[in-house]
């Protein structure tokens, strides 16, 4: 099963990451709407992220997520910008202050590129579609989100994916749009069962038709690239030729942009 999620590209759900902390997150946040002590709410809050980041091992990924959170709730006390690269750079530099050889990590890695090029191409891939389409088509904005952060992501992660397990997931796209609405609702329905028992039945349902259509698509032609071996060399000019497409799409966009006369 877990050989099937990582042909599919779906690996990334398995991991305790940012989606892990992000609901724990918003749960509170909401239990804690209205609250005129919004200091205290937010320290409270923040405490309980780093003690589920405590109890279940303090991974690369779980640490990451969980200092940018609690930047995410500092700058909200300040209405400042909450994410940014600059954030996630300070969490960077504070994570290898408190132990270097993290950076060796593969874990660490690839949870700082798929993060950096979600924080680099969500707004360029956000301005390909007006606006005013997304906010009137809440259903086309859902999908666009999932397809968007799912691109940049992939985008950041795969030369990375290459070089240690040797492989491309080439219908990541198909399986993120299935994978990420499922995990949502697998992770609240197992906070659900806590207190409601009987709706396990209907957890395990869901989790073996998720299991299921990922066995599906693990079994279709071409589902992955094996035996991809490049080098750190071949790695790193891969990145440059992503950050040049990168310069050339934003470049492209603010001419489309500016008024015939300007252009």
């Amino acid at each position: 099963l877990k050989d099937t999620y990582a042909i599919t590209g779906a690996s990334h759900v398995l991991a305790l990451s940012g989606l892990h902390l992000g609901i724990i997150y918003m749960l509170l946040s909401f239990l804690t709407v209205g609250h005129r002590w919004q200091t205290m709410t937010q320290i409270f809050i923040v405490m309980s992220v780093w003690l589920f980041v405590f109890l279940v091992g303090m991974s690369s990924s779980v640490v990451r997520s969980a200092i940018m959170l609690s930047v995410y709730a500092l700058l909200q006390l300040g209405y400042r910008e909450k994410m940014s690269i600059n954030t996630l750079a300070f969490t960077a530099i504070v994570m290898l202050m408190a132990n270097p050889l993290s950076l060796f990590d593969v874990g660490f890695q690839m949870s700082f590129m798929a993060v950096f090029f979600i924080l680099l191409f969500m707004p360029l891939f956000n301005e390909l579609i007006a606006q005013k389409n997304l906010m009137s088509h809440r259903v086309v904005k859902w999908f666009w989100s999932i397809f968007a952060v799912s691109c940049a992501a992939q985008i950041g992660v795969a030369p990375l994916i290459a070089y240690y397990f040797g492989r491309f997931s080439t219908y990541f796209l198909l399986t993120n749009l299935i994978v990420l609405p499922a995990a949502m609702l697998i992770l609240y329905l197992s906070l659900v069962v806590l207190l409601i028992p009987s709706f396990a039945y209907l957890l395990l349902y869901i989790v073996s038709r998720l299991n299921a259509a990922l066995i599906r698509i693990a079994s279709m032609p071409y589902a992955s690239i094996e035996d991809l071996h490049p080098s750190i060399m071949q790695v790193v000019m891969i990145y440059v030729i992503i950050l040049a497409g990168y310069i050339l799409m934003e470049r492209l966009l603010r001419i489309k942009a500016l008024p015939a006369g300007e252009c």
